[in-house]
């Protein structure tokens, strides 16, 4: 919070710099706007927005509120100081349609992929591993690391808060009252699912956002495997020294997949391979290629759930199908998708990209990239990530857009990626285990562990910048 009320302090020491700043695709303003009072009334309604979200704990407003109110009146300031300044009316329009259009991409593709882990929870897949986990007799050692190694392997294809929440919900069911585990086995998945999530494009949104904007291609993410595993193993290496290896009960839970679970995966799977196709030889967005993956579980669903009422039918009596619940409709599985989080990403990409018109982050990229240089800048921005969400931090580098090669656009994309894992609240996994784990993962408990997950941070980019050093 501190460093974020510096750097707003900074822009407003700077503001009477003369930049070419909105950076807008028809033109350029001859003249920065951060200078004008709307420039600092949007700055500040920003700032204002996001200590509502940093709060949402606290305040249970859902984090999309404010900062959609904030975009909508950034935009409003936006067109009034371009009519004061004579900028016409269409480049603010223009403007608008390309921030729109590029939330439509990350909110279709994230549409997608969430109706896939929705239905797959729906069919018992998450809950069948877990079941499967809690029954072995594991020691918590073992569990310890289980856990954290699947949260690694498992959040490069789901993402990391679904991966989180399903090997927190194990931790939980083994150790039940031993609250000093359950804090370091949280730790230990956080840490692992944000690693494994930065070597992916489907992994974080941070990494999906620097694949559409085609900075990196999607083989190209899988060289940052080794830096992220270094980034989870070292401090799981460190905290397991901590870790009991006492035996808990095993308990005798038996959860079986349902009709159709392990067709939905190989689906889930085309339509990755369908994206990724999409992007990588026909040039069309991977969020189309996602699109028409979805049309793959709209048609199998229809013929789960006829297979259901057949079977139903069947079975009853009377031949009058009794459902225990409704039967099987992938439009229940896009209902439940994270609305909160899209239209939050809404408002983060409008705000950002309002800020970006009056100048601002064309500051910024002048004070970071031209001040620090690449590398360093790269750096903090990891930093940034653990105490403002990374992904305004990282929509806030693809929209300043500095020239860097490939290896710097890498190690901005694994800072943001792995540098949440510092702070409990730096990560959505991390944010969603302190609820699910409440008063026992906490802030505090995260922190004292802090020094030991610096060391796989600062390893990981040592490691990425020796590895892939022709990169650069």
């Amino acid at each position: 919070m501190k460093i974020l009320l510096t750097l707003c302090i900074a822009l407003f020491g700077c503001a009477g710099q003369v930049i070419a700043a909105t950076g807008h695709e028809a033109g350029e303003a001859a003249v920065s706007l951060t200078a004008t009072g709307f420039g600092y009334a949007s700055l500040a309604l920003f700032v204002l927005a996001y200590v509502l979200v940093i709060f949402e704990e606290k305040t249970h407003l859902r984090k999309s509120k404010p900062v959609m109110m904030a975009a909508g009146f950034i935009w409003v300031l936006l067109a009034i100081t371009y009519r004061q300044v004579g900028i016409p009316a269409e480049e603010a329009h223009n403007a608008i349609i390309h921030n729109i259009t590029e939330y439509a991409e990350l909110m279709l593709f994230l549409l997608a992929a969430m109706t896939y882990i929705n239905s797959m929870d729906e069919r018992n897949i998450f809950q069948a591993l877990r079941s499967w986990l809690v029954s072995r007799g594991f020691s918590l050692r073992i569990v310890f690391w289980i856990t954290g190694l699947l949260a690694f392997l498992i959040s490069p294809i789901a993402d990391n808060l679904t991966t989180a929440l399903l090997m927190g919900a194990v931790v939980m069911a083994v150790a039940k009252d031993n609250k000093k585990f359950i804090a370091l086995a949280c730790i230990n998945i956080v840490v692992g699912a944000n690693a494994g999530g930065a070597f992916s494009p489907f992994g974080d949104i941070t990494t999906l956002m620097v694949w559409q904007k085609g900075q990196a291609t999607f083989g190209q993410f899988f060289l940052l495997f080794i830096p992220s595993l270094l980034n989870w193993l070292i401090p799981a290496v460190i905290m397991s020294f901590a870790v009991s290896k006492e035996v808990p009960e095993a308990m005798a839970e038996k959860v079986s997949m349902k009709f159709g679970a392990r067709r939905i995966i190989f689906l889930f799977l085309a339509t990755i391979v369908t994206a990724v196709s999409f992007h990588n030889f026909l040039g069309l967005p991977p969020a189309a290629g996602m699109m028409l993956g979805l049309s793959y579980l709209g048609f199998f669903s229809y013929y789960i759930k006829m297979h259901e009422k057949r079977s139903l039918e069947y079975d009853s009596p009377l031949g009058i199908a009794k459902f225990d619940g409704n039967p099987f409709d992938i439009f229940q599985k896009v209902a439940r998708a994270e609305w909160d989080t899209l239209l939050f990403f809404y408002g983060v990409i409008l705000c950002v990209g309002g800020l970006s018109q009056f100048g601002y982050l064309a500051m910024v990229s002048h004070q970071m990239y031209d001040g620090l240089g690449a590398t360093y800048a790269n750096i903090l921005v990891g930093v940034l990530s653990a105490i403002v969400d990374n992904i305004p931090v990282m929509f806030a580098v693809l929209t300043m857009d500095p020239a860097m090669p490939l290896g710097q656009w890498l190690l901005v994309t694994l800072t943001a990626g792995v540098g949440g894992s510092l702070l409990s609240i730096g990560s959505a996994a991390g944010v969603a285990l302190m609820g699910t784990a409440r008063g026992t993962y906490t802030f505090g408990a995260h922190l004292k562990w802090t020094p030991v997950i610096a060391l796989g941070y600062a390893a990981s980019i040592y490691v990425h910048l020796l590895i892939n050093k022709s990169l650069f």
